[in-house]
């Protein structure tokens, strides 16, 4: 046993060492090469800098080098390890993160990626490659299996030249972009060194052809190749004759290594890599005027020789010295205008003519092609120079004229504020654009917070609450509604918290379709709703068929009353109208009666429905009578007090006690009743102005032919009732005894329907008070002065809300 307890502990050491040393294999720097199955990103060398191979001498390394812009993000480059000076760069202008590796697979291939994508890659051309290898001389080489040279950085420079590095023909240097994102390129091209700005058309700049600078100048042959050596730029021919020297300082140590850069100004400048006290950058820069660079100012600014920048006199009279034209071939009517005298231009001297005219004639050019932003006319060789884009000006003494092409609209002369105009008339329409943006982003993002589905943790919840109701109904998708109403294409009615639509469900059932609207209160009026409504089924109390809770849609789907609500039956407008009997009228008025009777007594909690009028009372085909719009009713406990705040009912049909600011209960619902009741039997309004003064308000009317004996002068005129039916008397006496001023004289809805259904005797009504009368009857005629008198108001209120909570139709 002890020998096997050694033998674990010795495995679990070397499988530590070998695990720990696996874990810094990545940190360690690399000599020389590097094999295929290397691969690693800038983290796994953080502690060295993010260089991962040097060269045999550690004069140079390769890997990670952060940016000059963002220090989190990396270029894959060459370093001279004194200066960290960059020599060459792979990743130019598509910088990684710390996490993103360099890759040289097994097959050789080599690669940076970055977030699984390649940024840049080397093309070997189908060769195999055996290694990599930095050399002492900042070549980064990789070589074949026969240790040839496959590719190397040297055949692709950036925007450096090290000394001894052949640049040949072919080749490409050039520089980072400037501030204004132009790029200068230095290449060999027909025999000779040119610099160029890299605009959509190349404009040369200098060449080493007409340096006056150079030593040697032998014009026999063409350059093809060139190299720095010791303190000199020299150039060769094709068979390595040595044809021009450009000698770039004074500083003659063999031992010095320099480097040429062609940096964003526009300048090749020369450094010496190696410390020392004598060594430093050279004074010697290429070209040598600091005017002869395309933009030493501004574009179509002049420059002079001491670094001074001048707008011409030709255009000093347009605003910040611009032409107006933003891009050539910019919309807009335009003419050429001087720029002034003694201008010169440092392409003059590299490009050939666009063409040999007189002066008109290369105008005449210049308007005719949209893209000529500038022209220059040499009077003594009728030469003609037409430019795409413009850099700066020189000051010159040459022979040549100088035209610039404006927008003949923003021209020159005029008014301070003509000038100024285009550029005001932008800021105040980026102005409003911005606000209305604003604006604009502000709706739409409360639109999508508004239709946006609830949180999932409001979604759960809600969706456990309904799922537990005992007796629920359907639950409907709202595509389902949405198909069975055919888009909601046919409203029945306006509810209070939203519009009822008629629907038809594939099994043929019809249905009335509430859609709720008003997240705040539809959601709590949807809530009660679903869990009291769902659990209900009377007779006499319409049925909540479904609902529908998707998203922020809430819909509750009632059964369907074909003969829609009370008031369109018993309040006709023309005598020819269909006019509900008696008998119809009274089996209405009971089933009213027992509906809010099973709402006050047979619930689990007290329902008080609190908007008792004929909108409310819904026929059915037969006409049978069933009370709708309970939902919105306030929940009650038997031992709770009738305090409400949220309570709302309809002007006209409230009970005294929310006139006066009395508690309400069930009571009120008892008085609502009574005013329904009076309206049956006498098939008018309560108050109609087109009455006489002592009919006008129908209750005091109604309790004044109770004293006088004269019941049937109540009734409707148009309606045949027996004189022997004694439903007529009790009904009347029923609904004065519901409409009583003092609560507690009014019966309970089930005593009302004993006394309807002739259970129980009727007494004799007491009058209503004076004060009750004379109350009511103001309040009557400033509704009827005001508005309509079918408006709802808030039960605890002073206020009249114009609001309706009729319920399904």
């Amino acid at each position: 046993m002890g020998g096997w307890n050694l033998i674990h502990f010795i495995g679990f050491i070397l499988l530590s060492v070998l695990l720990l040393s696996e874990t810094c294999l990545a940190s360690v720097r690399n000599f020389g090469k590097i094999s295929p199955g290397f691969r690693g990103a800038q983290m796994n060398w953080i502690d060295n800098d993010g260089l991962f191979l040097l060269s045999n001498q550690s004069d140079f390394a390769f890997g990670f080098v952060t940016t000059p812009q963002d220090v989190t993000l990396f270029l894959l480059c060459v370093v001279h390890m004194d200066g960290r000076n960059r020599v060459w760069t792979a990743n130019r202008g598509s910088p990684v993160s710390n996490s993103d590796k360099f890759v040289f697979d097994d097959k050789g291939s080599v690669s940076l990626q970055k977030g699984g994508s390649v940024v840049w890659s080397i093309d070997t051309g189908g060769k195999s490659v055996s290694a990599m290898e930095l050399q002492d001389s900042g070549n980064l080489v990789l070589l074949g299996d026969d240790n040839g040279v496959v590719w190397q950085s040297f055949s692709h420079p950036t925007d450096t030249l090290l000394w001894n590095q052949e640049f040949q023909e072919g080749m490409k240097l050039q520089s980072e972009p400037s501030s204004n994102n132009v790029t200068y390129i230095l290449e060999i091209k027909s025999g000779d060194l040119i610099l160029s700005a890299g605009f959509q058309t190349p404009q040369p700049y200098w060449s080493m052809g007409k340096e006056s600078r150079r030593t040697i100048n032998k014009d026999s042959g063409a350059v093809t190749s060139a190299s720095i050596s010791a303190n000199s730029w020299k150039f060769y021919d094709s068979s390595k004759v040595l044809l021009w020297q450009f000698i770039f300082s004074s500083n003659v140590d063999a031992n010095a290594t320099w480097i040429a850069v062609l940096g964003n100004d526009g300048f090749i400048s020369f450094s010496n890599l190696q410390n020392g006290d004598s060594n430093g950058p050279s004074t010697t820069k290429i070209p040598g005027d600091s005017c002869s660079t395309p933009e030493p100012c501004d574009a179509y600014f002049e420059c002079f020789s001491n670094n001074k920048c001048q707008c011409p006199s030709g255009l000093s009279s347009h605003a910040n010295c611009k032409s107006g034209i933003v891009t050539s071939c910019s919309k807009g009517s335009t003419t050429l205008t001087s720029a002034g005298d003694g201008l010169y231009y440092f392409a003059l001297g590299f490009v050939s003519p666009s063409s040999r005219t007189d002066m008109e004639g290369c105008k005449s050019s210049c308007l005719g092609n949209c893209s000529c932003v500038a022209l220059f006319y040499q009077n003594s060789t009728r030469s003609c120079y037409m430019f795409d884009r413009i850099g700066s000006f020189q000051d010159s003494d040459k022979d040549f004229v100088a035209y610039v092409k404006v927008l003949s609209d923003g021209g020159s002369g005029g008014s301070g504020s003509k000038k100024h105009f285009p550029y005001i008339a932008i800021i105040a329409v980026s102005t409003v654009v911005v606000i209305c943006g604003l604006l604009f982003a502000g709706y739409r993002y409360y639109q999508r917070k508004r239709d946006a589905p609830p949180s999932p943790e409001d979604a759960s919840e809600e969706d456990n609450f309904l799922e537990n109701l005992t007796g629920m109904p359907i639950r409907f998708s709202y595509r389902d509604l949405q198909t069975a109403t055919n888009n909601f294409s046919k409203k029945l009615g306006q509810g209070g918290f939203g519009s009822v639509y008629e629907g038809v469900l594939p099994d043929g059932t019809r249905l009335a379709v509430k859609k709720l609207e008003g997240i705040g209160q539809g959601k709590k009026e949807f809530r009660a709703e679903v869990s009291i409504i769902g659990s209900i089924h009377h007779l006499h109390l319409v049925r909540l068929r479904g609902f529908c809770a998707e998203g922020s849609y809430r819909l509750l789907a009632y059964e369907y009353m074909a003969n829609g609500s009370l008031d369109k039956w018993i309040f006709r407008k023309k005598d020819e109208e269909f006019l509900l009997d008696w008998e119809t009228r009274f089996n209405i008025a009971v089933g009213t009666a027992k509906g809010l009777a099973y709402l006050h007594e047979d619930c689990d909690s007290k329902i008080i429905h609190c908007d008792i009028k004929p909108e409310n009372v819904l026929l059915d085909d037969n006409y049978h009578a069933k009370v709708s719009d309970f939902g919105l009713a306030k929940l009650m406990t038997r031992e709770q007090s009738h305090v409400f705040t949220t309570m709302r009912g309809t002007r006209g049909y409230l009970a005294p006690e929310w006139i006066t600011n009395y508690a309400i209960s069930e009571k009120s619902d008892v008085y609502s009743y009574g005013m329904l009741l009076l309206e049956i039997i006498g098939g008018r309004k309560n108050y109609d102005p087109s009455e006489t003064s002592g009919k006008s308000h129908f209750p005091s009317y109604a309790f004044k032919m109770l004293e006088e004996g004269k019941l049937k002068d109540i009734f409707d005129p148009k309606v045949n009732i027996d004189d022997v039916d004694e439903r007529v008397s009790t009904a009347v006496m029923v609904a004065l005894w519901c409409i009583q001023e003092d609560m507690t004289l009014r019966p309970a809805m089930t005593k009302v329907v004993q006394m309807l259904e002739g259970i129980c005797s009727v007494p004799q009504p007491p009058t209503s008070s004076t004060m009750g009368s004379r109350l009511h009857l103001s309040f009557f005629k400033s509704m009827s002065e005001g508005g309509t008198s079918s408006g709802p108001s808030d039960c605890n209120s002073g206020a009249l809300s114009a609001v309706r909570l009729s319920g399904p139709r």
